[in-house]
């Protein structure tokens, strides 16, 4: 994955509020499971579960198995360390992506 794609997962995957919510819950290095941060945010575990999908692949988030507390396994999530500098040279260094005519342009014209 190319340093552009990387950058434009990482702000399309915090262009939601939901997942800023679940970046600040976990800002303080708690390790917490998907039904949890369901029940903490008031949206079903599936909804949470796509949202944290976003933000692992964006490496925003980290996920592993273990065994809670009741003895189930459950699917723990923390945030990943990062930093996100975005000012007009990190995008242009980044970038730009797609490029004029370029095929992913989805058919734009380049007139």
């Amino acid at each position: 994955m190319t340093e552009a794609e990387q950058l434009l997962l990482k702000i399309q995957a915090l262009a939601h509020p939901a997942r800023l919510w679940i970046i600040a819950c976990l800002a303080d290095g708690r390790r917490v499971f998907v039904s949890q941060l369901a029940r903490e945010a008031g949206i079903s575990r599936p909804l949470m579960k796509m949202h944290l999908r976003k933000l692992e692949a964006a490496r925003l988030v980290v996920s592993a198995f273990e065994t809670a507390e009741s003895g189930r396994s459950a699917n723990f999530f923390e945030i990943a360390p990062f930093a996100l500098p975005l000012d007009p040279r990190t995008i242009a260094a980044a970038g730009p992506y797609p490029r004029p005519g370029d095929a992913s342009n989805n058919g734009a014209s380049n007139d």
